[in-house]
């Protein structure tokens, strides 16, 4: 990285050392949860805007996962540092029917909601022109996992990765919106490390998700 974009936090004074101690050494795993959100406003505002539902949805998500500190929590094991980066950005992924794959599209997040969706729809129409998978990891730090399963409104996902691996950026996937009882509901599904977030940190995503897709559609 040639530039510094992450402060590192001292371990003695993190408000959830004890929690991170244990689950970072002595109890090493993830937590996740499903929950249904109501995007009823949001598809309406896409439909009255002529803007596309799911670019709307991924810079909403993208402004929550930076919202607060501990959403943007990383580990860089060279040094064995806990750090927090100053803005973490979406990898999205575009699909290809005719080869049944997917490429990833790294989407730099920008608060202006303008430039974050011309911005994502140029990356997505590059990534159309690949049939790459091109996941870079290393070049790309302080970016989350943001995909969205198109094919069912799912009811339950779970992401299995090594207990023992300090991956700290959270994953979040979400499936298609349904009509319940007059609503229309999207599942999403948020997967964290348990050393840097416990229930209410996972179940405050949806509420902050909410949150922000009522102040969207105002």
């Amino acid at each position: 990285m040639t530039q510094k974009n992450y402060k590192v936090i001292d371990r003695e004074t993190y408000y959830r050392k004890g929690v991170f101690r244990h689950f970072s050494e002595d109890c090493k795993c993830s937590t996740s949860m499903t929950a249904r959100i109501d995007v009823t406003e949001l598809v309406a505002h896409s439909k009255k805007t002529e803007t596309k539902f799911y670019i709307n949805f991924l810079y909403i998500l993208s402004k929550v996962m930076n919202s607060r500190e501990d959403y943007r929590m990383g580990y860089l094991w060279q040094s064995d540092e806990l750090i927090c980066w100053d803005i973490v950005n979406p990898t999205q992924y575009v699909f290809h029917e005719d080869t049944e794959t997917c490429s990833p599209v790294y989407t730099k997040y920008d608060a202006d909601y303008n430039k974050f969706y011309a911005n994502a729809i140029q990356d997505i129409e590059n990534a159309k022109k690949t049939r790459e998978y091109g996941l870079d990891m290393v070049s790309h730090p302080n970016w989350f996992d943001a995909s969205y399963i198109s094919w069912l409104s799912y009811d339950a996902l779970n992401i299995e990765l090594p207990d023992g691996h300090l991956y700290f950026a959270p994953i979040i996937n979400w499936g298609r919106y349904r009509e319940e009882n007059g609503r229309l509901v999207m599942p999403v599904t948020v997967r964290m490390n348990h050393a840097i977030a416990d229930g209410y940190l996972v179940a405050n995503v949806f509420r902050l998700l909410e949150q922000e897709i009522k102040a969207f559609n105002r």
